[in-house]
């Protein structure tokens, strides 16, 4: 199991260190052609999250971390897919921000359940 949370973890890291380049890039104006793949490899990261959180469960970890990556996992989705919806005009900004937080919490709870695999027991 630790070699495939290891594995998950560096995907994850791969993904999201895409997902912030494009997300800056988008911010500057740029690249906003891309938009459709940020948002699949946004999908990507939610899943990639909801590995680990499974694999988390099937290594016995006991943590609050796995429902929660779960249920950020959803939150993830939900505020990705609907954000440009989300406080229109020169408000905007507020979500852009709120969004890149959201993935920052994504990436250090997935890095929290990778070590928790990791330390638990065969």
């Amino acid at each position: 199991m630790r070699g495939a949370a290891t594995a998950l973890l560096m995907l994850f890291r791969l993904a999201w260190v895409i997902l912030l380049v494009l997300g800056l890039a988008f911010w500057w104006g740029r690249a906003l052609r891309f938009v459709p793949v940020h948002m699949l490899v946004g999908v990507v990261v939610v899943l990639l999250l909801w590995a680990l959180a499974a694999l988390a469960a099937a290594a016995h970890v006991r943590s609050r971390s796995i429902p929660l990556a779960a249920l950020w996992g959803v939150f993830v989705l939900v505020l990705g897919l609907t954000q440009t919806r989300l406080m229109t005009g020169g408000a905007h900004w507020v979500i852009r921000v709120l969004h890149l937080l959201v993935g920052v919490v994504a990436i250090l709870l997935a890095e929290r359940l990778a070590a928790k695999i990791k330390r638990a027991r065969a």
